[in-house]
């Protein structure tokens, strides 16, 4: 496979993953409005949402990764990636957990996930740093 096949394919799968991270963060907060509102407390209906939006940012946050993943700093694009999913599952997914369930431990698994998250900025920054220009050697 040629570099340009790699490059392209790396595009993808980071538009793939974001793609899907998008619509699965519409369909949580479309559950949260249409599903959960006044069955569950309205503080759980509201660390629902914010696990909604927070999700929704970071696939927002996976486009840009897409957007980078050919530059000169590849690995931090990769690792900024990786941290947005990781961030994703454990910030996200422990407070819907949280909402649904009621389990107060599960929020002590919340600031891992915010941590992935500031690593996956740190690292996109970083690759930015790196970025080529269009058309530049």
């Amino acid at each position: 496979m040629t570099r340009a096949a790699t490059v392209k394919s790396i595009h993808r799968v980071w538009l793939i993953i974001a793609a899907i991270d998008g619509f699965l963060a519409v369909a949580a907060g479309a559950f949260a409005v249409h599903a959960l509102h006044g069955v569950i407390p309205s503080r759980a209906e509201e660390v629902f949402k914010t696990a909604a939006a927070y999700q929704m940012y970071h696939a927002l946050a996976l486009l840009a990764v897409a957007w980078v993943a050919d530059t000169a700093r590849r690995q931090a694009a990769r690792v900024a990636g990786w941290s947005f999913v990781l961030g994703t599952l454990l910030f996200s997914g422990s407070l819907y957990a949280l909402a649904l369930t009621g389990i107060e431990w599960l929020g002590a698994i919340t600031p891992l996930g915010g941590v992935a998250f500031l690593v996956g900025w740190g690292c996109l920054a970083w690759a930015g740093v790196g970025a080529r220009r269009k058309g530049a050697p």
